[in-house]
């Protein structure tokens, strides 16, 4: 039988959109509510706990931490979401015995998942933007929400930040306070390089002045080594570094680094770029939201094996698919992490294995 060339946007392909559509929200709903129970049960008690001063954090912070979180769990299982959504799709089309009048028609299988597939690009693009936006603007504050549940009467504070330059001059904060106004510090180190010499600043606290954009020293001074002499005098302003309390912030939460944005990630590099974490999370962050698309043409093929009676277990096989996608992309991204792999293969190697191995089945669609 001829094959039928469909335009784009057609009857067909908005049918099948709006099933993917209602199918990604079942998912999302199910899947984001899993993660928020199980996250919630194992957190819950070290939330509601009294301190020792009595305090116990209301009940309003802890309602906003969670919808802070939220968009941080769905970041960690949006490829998941979109092949359970894809699944969903087609075995509703399936069940209700809609795929064969379309092949009958003379429209293949594979231009019939065309608006799957695109919704996969779509929500790969979204999702990569969507970190962007959410970690550069909501993270602090969930984790700002996390302390005070854990800390009711103390004030945030993180300890032992080290902020680090290019030129290899580093700024060791032994206590940094940065919810305070103006943002405090207590116990600063610096070692700054000039040509031969080493300039050490020690101060008992700093201060961030907003309007003039430097940091302020308490009781500080500075030594200067040289070849031959060491000068010591005093300092009332951080020279020589490039420090602002949102890089300190950041430099905090590089400790997570699945925390970290793309073009944080990039900003990291550019002081540190030999350092092999950061240099497998910026591949792994370009990466990671092609599995969006990657694992519908992995997942999808499964289930068009047209026996009757077989659906549940098309849906388990596909699913085991996927955690096996996960879990081969957690082994890389690890080793990629600790510098015991190449930070490009750590990044690509998964999502290269898993796209060709996609491609194949879905041109070995029975069509």
């Amino acid at each position: 039988m001829k094959r039928r060339h469909l335009p784009l946007f057609g009857r067909l392909d908005r049918y099948v959109t709006s099933h993917f559509i209602a199918s990604y929200s079942t998912a999302l709903f199910l899947l984001l509510g899993l993660f928020l129970i199980m996250d919630l049960t194992s957190n819950l008690d070290d939330f509601l706990e009294v301190d020792a001063q009595g305090h116990k954090a209301p009940a309003g912070v802890l309602i906003r931490y969670y919808l802070l979180k939220l968009p941080f769990l769905f970041l960690e299982v949006a490829p998941f979401i979109t092949l359970m959504a894809g699944m969903f799709t087609v075995n509703r089309l399936l069940k209700k015995n809609e795929v064969t009048p379309v092949l009958s028609s003379g429209v293949s299988v594979h231009r019939m998942l065309v608006p799957v597939f695109l919704c996969g690009c779509v929500l790969a693009v979204s999702m990569f933007a969507l970190r962007e936006i959410v970690v550069s603007n909501i993270a602090d504050k969930r984790d700002a929400l996390q302390f005070q549940l854990k800390h009711p009467s103390e004030e945030r504070v993180l300890e032992a930040v080290a902020v680090h330059e290019l030129s290899g001059n580093t700024v060791f904060l032994e206590r940094f306070y940065p919810d305070s106004n103006p943002p405090r510090v207590e116990e600063l180190s610096a070692a700054l390089l000039d040509g031969d010499r080493t300039i050490s600043i020690q101060a008992e606290a700093a201060y961030w002045d907003p309007e003039a954009k430097v940091l302020r020293l308490q009781n500080g001074h500075r030594s200067v080594v040289g070849s031959k002499e060491v000068v010591r005098e005093d300092l009332d302003v951080l020279e020589g570094f490039a420090f602002t309390p949102q890089l300190a912030k950041t430099y905090y939460r590089a400790r997570n680094p699945m925390d970290l944005s793309f073009s944080e990630v990039q900003e990291l590099m550019s002081r540190e770029p030999e350092d092999s974490a950061f240099n497998t999370l910026w591949h792994y962050l370009l990466t990671f939201p092609l599995a969006n698309l990657v694992l519908l043409l992995v997942g999808l093929p499964v289930l068009f094996q047209y026996e009757r009676g077989k659906g549940a277990e098309r849906m388990a096989l596909g699913g085991i698919f996927c955690i096996f996608y996960f879990a081969v992309d957690f082994v890389f991204r690890s080793l990629g992490l600790g510098g015991g792999l190449s930070p490009i293969l750590a990044g690509w190697i998964p999502i290269l294995i898993a796209g060709s191995l996609g491609i194949a089945l879905t041109d070995g669609i029975r069509t």
